[in-house]
């Protein structure tokens, strides 16, 4: 799963972004309204935590041309919006509400609810998938972060179990190193690591035989249906 977390502390913002990177979230940062809506314009994620009082763009703003924005070909559709803000009184929570996010939270949060919050929300988008993945033998819950091969438990590492989450999703397609690295490292990743294929293998050992990971150079990493 994809966050973009937009918030004008540098400080308080690295703590959300840490926090939700620990639980195997790919987390993108901005830190006024103007970058946030450049970042939108590339990327699709998940969800939008936003603050309201943003320099540049105004939150509410953003959250209005998020929400009011027309589909465009290939995007899968638009993020859910959850406000992060200070501005906790009722009156505030209706006003965000109105202006279209799809969530409120104010200051200060608690970090469990902030994550419960924003797998609600992912749940919630038009396009979201099943809440299990299932492909040839592999079961994978990403809510409760439950993973079993032909009813065998596997002890994944957050990474891991979201390179496994992005696979299946994929299947029966290919997902290449650099989608990996963009869906699940986020854009702070190094594009010239070796990461994806190193967690790749451990996640291969750890699925165990028969290999359930195809790798097919020059076009990348696949888990096939069955046979």
């Amino acid at each position: 799963m994809r966050i973009l977390v937009v918030e004008d502390d540098p400080a308080l913002a690295e703590v959300i972004a840490e926090g939700l990177r620990d639980q195997g979230l790919a987390v993108d940062l901005a830190h006024d309204g103007l970058t946030a809506a450049a970042k939108l314009d590339v990327t699709t994620p998940d969800v939008v935590i936003l603050d309201r009082d943003l320099p540049g763009l105004h939150g509410d703003t953003l959250c209005q041309m998020i929400t009011e924005a027309p589909l465009r070909a290939g995007r899968p559709g638009r993020p859910m919006v959850l406000m992060l803000t200070a501005a906790g009184a009722p009156g505030d929570r209706v006003s965000g509400l109105t202006l279209g996010a799809d969530d409120y939270l104010s200051k200060p949060f608690h970090f469990p609810e902030l994550i419960l919050r924003i797998h609600a929300l992912a749940r919630r988008r038009p396009y979201a998938r099943a809440r299990t993945l299932s492909v040839a033998g592999i079961d994978l819950d990403p809510v409760r972060r439950i993973a079993t091969r032909d009813g065998r438990g596997l002890d994944l590492s957050v990474k891991e179990f979201a390179v496994l989450a992005a696979l299946l999703q994929a299947s029966p397609g290919f997902l290449s190193a650099e989608a990996l690295l963009d869906q699940v490292w986020d854009e702070n990743a190094d594009p010239f690591t070796n990461t994806v294929a190193v967690t790749v293998g451990r996640l291969r050992r750890k699925l165990g035989d028969p290999p359930a990971i195809v790798t097919t150079p020059g076009v990348g990493y696949r888990v096939p249906p069955a046979e």
